[in-house]
């Protein structure tokens, strides 16, 4: 059987569809299963192939800015630079280079969050698109599973059948074998 007959047959018996009304999920399911070949891959793998330096930075970027160990040396640098410049320095007679209101640190944090801000944006944009290539791969994976499964009932229904007729048949037999049985019982008597 080609190929593309065997692919219009399955399409038709196991979606109810042609092959060529299948979205191309389906379709590549069907080839799939068409050929006995697996569907399932490492999908985080292939990704993780793809990024260049950039997009791993911002993975890390995203991932360090988004820790606990990044709060709390962030809530300790700026305990320090307000200790810095508010106590130790005053108290040394020396002039402070950031005194309060601290214009300087919030000049460092607003320059910080202007540039962590759209790193970590390219990080979940690209967490998104993982996202959305792993969801269509496992509804691959689940269709090719279901689709599998329905083939197997079939088989298993076809096997039954036969097995019914085979059991009827066995049965005439039997009847057959008794009834002439039970005539030989009669002509002896």
């Amino acid at each position: 059987m080609s190929m593309a007959r065997d692919v219009h047959e399955l399409s038709q018996k196991l979606l109810n569809k042609a092959y060529r009304d299948l979205s191309s999920q389906q379709q590549h399911v069907i080839r799939h299963i068409s050929r006995r070949e697996h569907i399932s891959r490492n999908v985080r793998k292939e990704h993780e192939e793809q990024y260049t330096f950039g997009q791993r930075a911002a993975d890390h970027v995203a991932s360090f800015g988004g820790s606990w160990t990044f709060i709390m040396i962030f809530l300790g640098v700026m305990a320090f630079w307000i200790v810095i410049n508010t106590y130790v320095l005053v108290h040394l007679n020396k002039r402070a280079f950031d005194p309060y209101p601290y214009i300087l640190l919030n000049l460092v944090l607003s320059m910080m969050a202007g540039i962590q801000a759209p790193i970590i944006m390219m990080s979940q944009n690209r967490q998104a698109a993982k996202d959305r290539s792993d969801a269509e791969h496992d509804y691959e994976v689940n269709l090719k599973a279901e689709l599998e499964i329905m083939a197997l009932h079939e088989k298993m229904d076809t096997l039954l059948e036969h097995q019914w007729a085979d059991l009827i048949t066995m049965q005439k037999e039997q009847i057959d074998m008794l009834t002439s049985l039970v005539e030989e019982l009669k002509g002896i008597k």
